[in-house]
C-alpha cells in the first residue's frame, strides 16, 4: 500500500512518515512550498528530510514539491484571517487526494499530535478532514512532544528540522481553535477552491530523483 505524506520542515511529520514506512507502506513525500510566506531555507530543510527518510527507511520514496503560496495569498485576501490555517490545511488535503489518484495511493499521512498547534485541536481536525474522502493516518496523534523528539533524534531528522528557517508569515496572530464546518465552508466559498487545488496539483513536480 502507498500513502501521501504531508511533509513539512518541522519535527513531527518526518517521524510520522518513518513510523508508517516501518509498517511496510510505500510513501509519496509531498512538501507544500509556502513561499513567499516562508524562506528558501524551508525548502532546503524539506529536501534534506526527504533524503534522510530514504536513508533511514532503506527506500527511495517518490518526492514532490507543490506550489502553495499563491493559494495562501488568495485565501488571505478574501477569507477571515482567524481560519487561515484551517483553510490552508483543507486545501492541502484536497491536493493530496488528487496526487493520491495520480500515484496510486490510498491514504494520507500527517504529523498531527492532538492540541499541539491551533490547527490540531479536535474541532479543527474534524473540519479539516471533511475536505477529503481518503482515510488520514495520524500515527502521532497521542504522542507528546518529548516522545516525538526522541524518535526524531533516533532517526536523524531532528537536527535537520531545527535548522534555522522562517515560520509561516501568513498565519494569524489569533487562530481559531474551535472551527465549525458551516461557517468554514462559507469562508471557503469566497475563493474558487477547485481552481486553486487544480493549479497546485498540476504544478506539483518531482524532486531529488
Amino acid at each position: 500500500m502507498k500513502g501521501i505524506v504531508l511533509l513539512s520542515g518541522g519535527i513531527d511529520s518526518p517521524v510520522a512518515a518513518y513510523l508508517i514506512a516501518g509498517q511496510g507502506m510505500d510513501l509519496v513525500l509531498v512538501h507544500f512550498d509556502n513561499r513567499p510566506f516562508t524562506s528558501d531555507a524551508e525548502i532546503d530543510k524539506a529536501k534534506a528530510l526527504m533524503i534522510q527518510l530514504d536513508k533511514v527507511t532503506g527506500k527511495n520514496h517518490a518526492k514532490l514539491m507543490v506550489p502553495h503560496g499563491p493559494t495562501q495569498s488568495e485565501i488571505a485576501r478574501n477569507c477571515r484571517s482567524n481560519i487561515q490555517c484551517v483553510l490552508c490545511r483543507r486545501t492541502m488535503l484536497r491536493v493530496a487526494e488528487r496526487l493520491a489518484a495520480e500515484h496510486d495511493a490510498g491514504f494520507i499521512i500527517t504529523g498531527e499530535s492532538m492540541g499541539q498547534v491551533a490547527s490540531q485541536t479536535l474541532a479543527n481536525i474534524l473540519v479539516e478532514e471533511n475536505a477529503t474522502s481518503l482515510p488520514i493516518l495520524r500515527p502521532l496523534i497521542g504522542y507528546d512532544k518529548i516522545e516525538i523528539e526522541r524518535i526524531a533524534k533516533e532517526i536523524g531528522t531532528y537536527e535537520i528540522s531545527i535548522l534555522p528557517g522562517s515560520c509561516c508569515a501568513v498565519a494569524p496572530n489569533k487562530p481559531s481553535t474551535y472551527s465549525k464546518l458551516k461557517p468554514t465552508l462559507e469562508e471557503e466559498g469566497k475563493v474558487d477552491i477547485e481552481r486553486l487545488v487544480e493549479l497546485e496539483a498540476r504544478g506539483a513536480y518531482g524532486i531529488l530523483e
